[in-house]
């Protein structure tokens, strides 16, 4: 299977620089590799939400560490991003409680809204809907994560709503 290669630009500022080294300092100097998932965090963030084969050696250069040993990491966790990605991204729970109340059925509607597949972004670039793991909120089922909040007792006429107001760019992605 072929991969798609994609260009980012990227722009190690120094706001991002200044964060990464405070998080540093929260760990012994040979001990760097263990700030790599909130080093990841941090600049993905700061790179439009994904992060290219480039950005994650520059990571890897940064904590000392091998390029694969970044890349373990990055492909193992779905809160890593190795592609561009749509600037709302609806993350539906897809475990026992939420399917049992209809996540699955909530993901099809949302994508033929959208016009487009589980995985998809949107042309305009800006939807994505994914499935994801246990996202910890049984109780509120059928729930999904838009960018650092959950979205509960999902229904239809939320998740219209909820396209409506990201359209409108009435949605806050984080808490930051």
């Amino acid at each position: 299977m072929e991969r798609k290669h994609y260009e980012q630009e990227i722009n190690m500022t120094e706001t991002l620089m200044n964060r990464i080294n405070e998080l540093l300092s929260h760990y012994p100097e040979d001990k760097k590799k263990s700030a790599l998932l909130p080093v990841l965090h941090e600049v993905q963030d700061a790179h439009d939400n994904w992060m290219s084969i480039e950005l994650m050696d520059k990571v890897a250069e940064i904590l000392g560490i091998l390029p694969i040993e970044v890349y373990e990491v990055a492909t193992f966790y779905t809160m890593y991003n190795l592609k561009p990605i749509g600037k709302y991204m609806f993350e539906f729970c897809q475990t026992s409680c939420c399917c049992l109340r209809g996540t699955e059925d909530l993901m099809d509607y949302t994508c033929e809204k959208l016009g487009v597949g589980i995985g998809e972004t949107t042309a305009d670039g800006l939807f994505e809907v994914r499935g994801v793991e246990c996202l910890g909120a049984c109780g509120y089922a059928p729930m999904l994560q838009l960018g650092d909040f959950y979205k509960e007792h999902l229904t239809k006429e939320k998740i219209d709503q909820l396209i409506a107001d990201c359209r409108d760019n009435k949605i806050i992605l984080h808490d930051k």
